[in-house]
């Protein structure tokens, strides 16, 4: 995390004197105020001072949350200050040092002396730790640096020459002083740190307020209901969190503490605890492989890993030794710094399984890539949704409001000049707080989100993020990862064309065919793989699988003996079945008769392993009986064919390749090249792919289908349909990919493609992009925008993308409002591609099988592995059903929670106005609502219809319209202001309509004849409070029934079996008892002869009746009638035909994406025509043909 701005501060003591005596005259607010804004605790009781004096650090985020954070800063003795480096000699530590027995230094320096000797001597070394990451003081920048350990800026013959015998036992003590112990340790915290947390939030704080309040004033029904669902409440969301850090605490913790072997020098080796180890402790893998517990760079054999963990992929992976420069033949090899991204080949991952090694393996550890991962569970970047935000700001409206009725409850009571105390006033006055911002809101507004995560979880969708789930219904983009996900996991073999002479052979389907069995394309399809036997079974990259699979050849590896009596160079064998010898190709050169003559059996000595930047692998083989070796290579056609002799690449290539990929063929090209004689058995082993991927015969190319998953292509209608956008974010081939969008639908039929290539600044040229048109149509030229039967989409490769995101950041929004292909995509670049899409105000979700994808992933509004392994835990939904029918789902009960939230927040907006209006009326009078009348209207009436109005279900369908995203939007200000009106109006109007009956009595004379101690009684007894509690009561149910919305978005109410039995049950009794006559039942006219209610006459309560239920048909038609207006509001720009877009408002969309969309429809020179560049020049772009 970095970090924009970073102060330094020591405590003061006036200030902190002055805080102290604010926190006693506050009665400990002014604590907890400081406790939720640490900028303001840590500069009201500190002085600034520069970095290096600091006792106390502020920091501040550089992304758009700005978020402060409180960090202190510690300080460390050690005999020395380069964390990588050694222990100082005790001479210059000073004459102290030999008091404590430094013995045989370094190496028999005892752990238990370290501590006790630092104490008295070495340096100071200032640091702090913030989100498990220690930040070092470094006297040469004057900063704070990021501690790190051997895993960036390190060429590749400084991990090899220090580190290669291991480390004394000094060193290694000396450096766990600054890295700790290798342990990811994930804290649980303990219950009562948990329950401060969280009661320290400030809406419990608030109840806490509420409850304290009402407790003074004998409230204590009610007070002791909101306690207990506080309790409830609190222990839920205890109970949940201590759920998840448990279950990521046994994750993690599962081989947090093994025994592991280190070197100690070159023949030396010693048996500790994994937790013992330290960046450049080497450690010996054994050969029946184990949990590797820390990141590593491998020194010297091979290793099969299965990394599932850190990538969702169960597929094993072939790790090899990292080169030794020193080693290299003639000097060949050069010294790169070593990157853990551009070379994990040579990398073992923390928390990966070793499954297998072949000869010893060492390795030097690191920091951890696991590590980085579990911090990004632990402190994950915050949620910006602007539900959550207008809902804050809308209750500060509400305590605003408040204000005003507390100010007027204080007015009114000073000009009746009563003889109530100061404090009796206060806490009335107070009390309107606590009615105006209702302490159930949190409580209610969760309520849907728990009801929708768990119908998703009948639907075999998991969330780790709850409070996303209403971001869900937002959507508007969804990216997919093609293979996997849109396609198939398994790749079947569809056919191959072999290259002779410059030109394409025939094409054909069986490759075990007897003529074929020693052609070197076949050799190149049976020995160029990173295969391993496992188990008795092959097992690799499913590619690697189909195509070796495809030759029928067997795979032999050495046993253990032999590879332990053949030093480490014992090779896999590949060879063809046992059969007899098959005959020579027609055409084959005469070089090559020998040796397609007999069954070859071919050793893999050297394998270059297959790299997503380069998009190629290689091995380095000798046949049996061959004196010099053969290098084959395979990998994307385009690669490929650029390091091939030119003479051996056909003329054609590019057509015949061009018509294997639109038909969504998976097309690998093949190729090799015969070493020269200098090239030795052991030479190979050291020397650089560059040196041997060049100067390649082309072979041909191999087809490998990849079929679309069944429920593609409804799922992605269906999303279109709701004006969704579908994209798809790949690694394979650009053509391949339009083609299965083509299948899949994601590009419609008539939509044009077109495709984009940029290329970088080159001898003094600047960027230029140059567009093509995908489809060789009669019709090169886009249509007229006045079309509404053709779209455009752009399709564009992932060194395209990093141009333009670098060169072309005004054509990038441009790009990205039309791309629907993203083909060749690393995953930073995924990565990158999500956030460019959030800036551009889209909602994004993510759908992926977790390889590759979990960086986007996280980073999306929503993203969703189809992975059930551990990497799905990054996500923050994870799907047990393998296909992206989940999608459409997981928005429909987005949908459906996002707007349960907006009714539920509506909802209990007007209780509080309604309860605040009738509380104010009342004080006009000084009369007031009375306990039991407050405990039957918050607990049974407005709790129950707060919590069955969330248990509508999401309707059937997606629909193209989206809920609204802001509490502060005109159509949902309208919504309730009319409702507020309409609930003035009636309540006004029966308050003054009861004053002026024949019948009515002044308040004052109605406990005229009672005792001093009825006294509160009689303040809560009267006509009005009668009247107004019946007409309120029905308005709560009233409210209730008009802001049920159902379609488009949830089921209709009447499918809502507890909502409706709620408001019948409520709404009957309400009825009976303000309809009721004396001889009615005693439990129909229990409500009506409560204490605090005044019996009214007959005539009157039909009046009341026929009040309330005018309210609730004028709420209900409104309500219908404003959502009859709004029910169609602008649709969203649609996916497959930008310039088909027209807005119907006047006033400009807030969205970026909208705005770009009306700007694109009025430029002539958008979209770009094909056959034509764009130059940059400095941050504008200019298009010519």
């Amino acid at each position: 995390q970095t970090f924009n701005e970073i102060s330094g501060y020591r405590p003061c003591s006036w200030k902190l004197a002055l805080v102290s005596l604010g926190t006693v005259c506050s009665g400990g607010f002014l604590l907890l105020f400081l406790y939720w804004l640490p900028e303001l605790s840590v500069k009201w009781t500190c002085r600034t001072v520069a970095l290096q004096e600091a006792r106390l650090l502020l920091l501040r985020t550089t992304d758009e949350f700005r978020t402060w954070f409180r960090i202190r800063v510690c300080s460390l003795s050690v005999p020395g200050s380069d964390p990588l480096g050694f222990p100082q000699p005790p001479e210059s530590q000073g004459p102290n040092v030999m008091l404590f027995g430094w013995k045989d230094w370094p190496n028999g320096w005892p752990m238990r002396s370290l501590p006790t000797l630092l104490l008295f001597c070495g340096p100071q070394v200032r640091f702090f730790v913030h989100h498990n990451v220690r930040y070092l003081w470094s006297a040469e920048s004057q900063s704070f640096q990021r501690l790190r350990a051997l895993d960036l800026g390190r060429p590749f013959s400084a991990l090899h020459a220090p580190h290669g015998a291991g480390l004394p036992r000094g060193t290694q003590d000396y450096r766990r002083l600054f890295y700790g112990t290798n342990q990811i340790d994930v804290q649980v915290p303990s219950l009562p740190k948990l329950l401060i947390r969280e009661v320290l939030n400030p809406f419990y704080i608030f109840q806490v307020f509420s409850m304290v309040l009402w407790s003074l004033d004998n409230y204590y029904l009610y007070a002791s209901a909101i306690l207990f669902m506080s309790l409830v409440s609190i222990c839920s969301s205890l109970y949940t969190i201590r759920k998840q850090y448990v279950l990521l605490h046994d994750m993690v913790a599962a081989h947090n503490i093994i025994r592991v072997t280190v070197y100690r020098g070159p023949y030396e080796t010693e048996e500790i605890f994994s937790t013992e180890l330290v960046p450049g402790d080497v450690l010996l893998v054994p050969p029946e492989g184990l949990t590797i517990p820390c990141d590593a760079v491998l020194l010297s054999g091979t290793a099969i890993t299965n990394e599932s963990m850190l990538t969702g992929e169960s597929v094993p992976v072939t790790k090899t030794a990292l080169p030794d420069p020193s080693r290299a033949a003639n000097g060949l090899l050069q010294d790169p710094t070593y990157d853990p991204e551009e070379h994990k080949r040579h990398t073992l991952f923390c928390g990966t399984s070793v499954i297998q090694t072949r000869y010893y393996s060492g390795v030097a550890r690191f920091s951890t890539s696991k590590g980085q991962l579990v911090c990004s569970i632990l402190f994950p970047k915050p949620t910006d949704f602007r539900l959550y935000r207008d809902a804050y700001r809308f209750l500060l409206c509400l305590v605003g409001i408040a204000g005003v009725g507390m100010l007027y409850s204080v007015i009114r009571s000073v000009q009746q000049a009563v003889s109530e105390p100061v404090g009796r006033i206060i806490l009335e006055s107070l009390d309107i707080l606590t009615i105006t911002v209702p302490p159930a809101l949190p409580a209610a507004m969760t309520a849907g989100v728990v009801y929708a995560q768990r119908r998703l979880r009948r639907e075999r969708i998991f969330s780790i993020s709850p409070q996303r789930i209403n971001i869900c219904g937002q959507l508007n983009l969804m990216c997919f990862d093609k293979t996997g996900t849109l396609t198939e996991d398994g790749l079947d073999f569809w056919g191959f064309v072999q290259a002779q002479d410059g030109r394409f052979l025939p094409p054909g389907q069986d490759l075990r065919s007897p003529a074929l069995t020693g052609s070197p394309f076949v050799a190149a399809m049976a020995a160029c793989h990173s295969l391993a036997t496992i188990g008795g079974r092959l097992s690799g990259d499913p590619l690697d699988l189909k195509m070796f699979e495809a030759t029928g050849w067997v795979l032999e590896e050495p046993t253990m003996e032999e590879t332990s009596r053949h030093d480490q160079i014992q090779p896999t064998v590949v060879r063809p079945p046992d059969r007899g010898a098959p005959g020579t190709p027609k055409g084959a050169p005469e070089e090559e008769e020998e040796e397609v003559g007999v069954a070859p059996q071919i050793g893999l000595l050297v394998q270059f392993p297959f790299s997503s930047a380069l998009q190629r692998m290689s091995v380095v083989t000798r046949t049996l009986g061959e004196k010099r070796l053969t290098a084959y290579m395979k990998g994307a056609p385009e690669v490929v064919g650029s390091l091939c002799r030119q003479e051996t690449v056909p003329e054609n290539f590019s057509a015949v390749l061009e018509s294997y990929t639109q038909r969504g063929l998976r097309v690998i090209a093949l190729a090799r090249r015969r070493l020269e004689s200098k090239f030795t058995w052991h030479k190979v082993q050291h020397v650089s792919r560059d040196l041997i991927e060049s100067g390649m015969d082309f072979l041909g190319l191999a087809m490998l289908q990849n079929k679309l998953k069944p429920e593609t292509v409804p799922v992605l209608a269906e999303l279109r349909r709701a004006c969704i956008r579908p994209v798809m974010v790949t690694g394979d081939n650009l053509l391949t990919a339009v083609s299965v969008g083509r299948e899949c639908g994601m590009i419609p039929a008539k939509g044009k493609v077109i495709l984009t290539e940029a290329l970088p600044p080159r001898d003094g040229q600047p960027a230029t992009i140059n567009w093509q048109q995908a489809d060789e149509l009669p019709a090169p030229e886009i249509p007229d925008k006045d079309s509404k039967q053709v779209s455009y989409h752009f399709a564009i490769g992932g060194r395209s993308f990093s141009v333009i995101l670098e060169h072309f950041p005004d054509l990038l929004p441009k790009l990205l409002l039309c791309g629907t292909i993203y083909a060749r995509m690393a995953p930073d670049q995924k990565t990158q591609l999500v956030e460019a899409l959030q800036k551009m105000d889209y909602y994004v979700g993510m759908c992926g099988d977790g390889a590759n994808d979990c960086g986007a992933l996280k980073r999306a509004h929503a993203g969703i592995s189809l992975s059930e392994l551990e990497a799905s835990v990054a996500s923050p939904f994870t799907s047990k059903t393998p296909n992206i029918s989940c999608v459409p789902d997981l928005i429909r009960e987005g949908r459906a929670a996002l707007v349960t939230s907006f009714c539920v927040f509506k909802f209990m907006a007007l209780y509080s106005i309604i309860q605040y209006l009738s509380v104010l009326l009342l004080y006009s009078i000084l009369r007031n609502l009375g306990d039991i009348q407050y405990l039957f209207i918050d607990v049974a009436i407005i709790l129950s219809l707060a919590f069955t109005m969330s248990l509508n279900r999401a309707w059937k369908e997606l629909v193209p319209q989206r809920p609204p995203t802001s509490l502060v939007s005109p159509q949902l200000l309208l919504s309730v202001l009319t409702q507020v009106f309409l609930s003035l109006g009636f309540q006004v109007g029966a308050f003054l309509l009861v004053r002026g009956q024949p019948w009515y009595r002044h308040p004052r004379h109605l406990g005229s004849v009672r005792l001093v101690a009825e006294a509160e009684e009689d303040s809560v007894r009267s006509l009005e409070n009668t009247t107004l509690f019946y007409v309120s009561c029905f308005q709560y149910i009233a409210v209730a029934l008009a802001f049920a919305k159902g379609r488009p978005f949830r089921q209709p109410t009447w499918t809502n079996q507890c909502k409706v039995m709620c408001v019948f049950l409520l709404g009957a009794f309400c009825i009976a008892n303000v309809s009721c006559k004396e001889e009615a039942p005693h439990g129909i006219r229990a409500l009506s002869r409560s204490p605090q209610l005044v019996c009214v006459p007959y005539e009157w309560r039909l009046i009341l009746l026929v009040l309330v239920l005018s309210n609730l048909v004028l709420s209900v038609s409104l309500e219908v009638r404003h959502g009859l207006i709004l029910a169609f509001p602008p649709l969203e720009l649609d996916a497959m035909a930008p310039p088909t877009y027209s807005c119907r408002r006047q006033a400009p969309p807030r969205a970026k994406y909208k705005r770009l969309a009306q700007e694109l429809l009025f430029d002539p020179e958008w979209p770009p025509q094909p056959r034509t560049s764009t130059k940059g020049r400095g941050p504008p772009a200019e298009s010519s043909a």
